[in-house]
């Protein structure tokens, strides 16, 4: 399922065993899956990106309002 949302604040995903990066303020389209949500977004220099973190994490940050979900 495909929902669109705008990022304000920390949210971080970890790729691999590295440290975590944040995605961008700014909008960014997810991918609901059962147990992971997959962001996509376009960076400043028009690069496409994109990163999963646990559905668990997920609802922590739009609890504390750092992913506001948008109506489509």
């Amino acid at each position: 399922m495909s929902q669109h949302a705008i990022i304000r604040g920390e949210v971080s995903f970890r790729a691999g065993d590295g440290p975590l990066i944040p995605i961008p303020d700014g909008p960014v389209e997810m991918e609901l899956a059962a147990d992971s949500v997959t962001f996509s977004w376009v960076e400043t220099d028009g690069t496409h990106e994109s990163a999963a973190i646990p559905r668990d994490e997920y609802e922590r940050y739009v609890k504390e309002g750092h992913i506001k979900l948008v109506n489509a």
